[in-house]
C-alpha cells in the first residue's frame, strides 16, 4: 500500500464534521469501559498522572448471613479523565478503556462544570445518606441550583415525578443523566441569582 493510500484510509470520511479549534488544553472527556472495570481503569489513569475520576455510590447489599455498604459507579461503564489530546494514544492503550466518546468521530470534551455537578450530586447524596437514581436523558427543563441544604450549589434540570421536586444533573456527551428528589422550597432558577 503506498502512502498516499494509508493517508486516505487514515483520513474521516466525508460525512463527520471537523470542529472548528482542537482543544490544546487537558479537557474532561468520558471514556467508556470493560463491564465492571470503571474502578481499575481509573487506578491504571492516575498512576499514569492522569486526573481521572469515576464517581461512586454506596448502596446496602443484603446477603443471607450478612449486610454490607458497597460503592457502585453511578455511570456503570464509564470514566471520565482530563487530558489533552495529544495524549489520546496513550489513554486509548489503557486496559480495560474500550474508547473514548466520540460524536460525529472526534473526542468531544464535557464542560467542567457537567463534572463539577456529578461532584456536587454524589457529595451531597453520601452527606446527605439519599441515592441518586438514574434518569432518561432530557430535553427540556428548567435549569436550576439549590440554595440550601446537602445540595448547596448544585446545578441541574428541575423535573417533577410523581409531585416530588427532582434535580437532574445530564452529561452530554454520554447522553446519561442521574437525580436527587429534595425540598422544592431549595430551589432557585438559575437566572434568579
Amino acid at each position: 500500500m503506498t502512502s498516499i493510500q494509508s493517508a486516505r484510509r487514515s483520513r474521516p470520511s466525508s460525512n463527520h464534521i471537523v470542529p472548528a479549534a482542537v482543544p490544546r488544553e487537558p479537557k474532561w472527556y468520558a471514556c467508556r469501559t470493560r463491564a465492571r472495570a470503571e474502578k481499575q481503569v481509573d487506578r491504571v489513569l492516575a498512576a499514569a498522572g492522569i486526573d481521572s475520576y469515576v464517581p461512586v455510590i454506596e448502596r446496602l447489599r443484603q446477603w443471607s448471613d450478612r449486610s454490607k455498604r458497597v460503592t457502585f459507579p453511578l455511570f456503570p461503564g464509564y470514566v471520565f479523565a482530563r487530558f489533552s489530546l495529544s495524549a489520546l494514544p496513550q489513554i486509548v492503550r489503557t486496559p480495560n478503556l474500550i474508547e473514548v466518546v466520540r460524536v460525529n468521530g472526534y473526542p468531544t470534551p464535557l464542560r467542567d462544570a457537567e463534572i463539577e455537578a456529578v461532584r456536587s450530586l454524589v457529595a451531597g447524596a453520601h452527606h446527605a445518606g439519599v441515592e441518586p437514581s438514574v434518569q432518561d436523558y432530557l430535553v427540556r427543563g428548567q435549569e436550576v441550583r439549590v440554595v440550601h441544604g446537602p445540595f448547596d450549589g448544585l446545578r441541574g434540570i428541575l423535573t417533577e415525578v410523581r409531585g416530588r421536586t427532582r434535580i437532574v444533573v445530564r452529561l452530554e456527551a454520554i447522553r446519561q443523566a442521574v437525580s436527587v428528589e429534595m425540598d422544592g422550597r431549595f430551589v432557585l432558577p438559575v437566572s434568579d441569582k
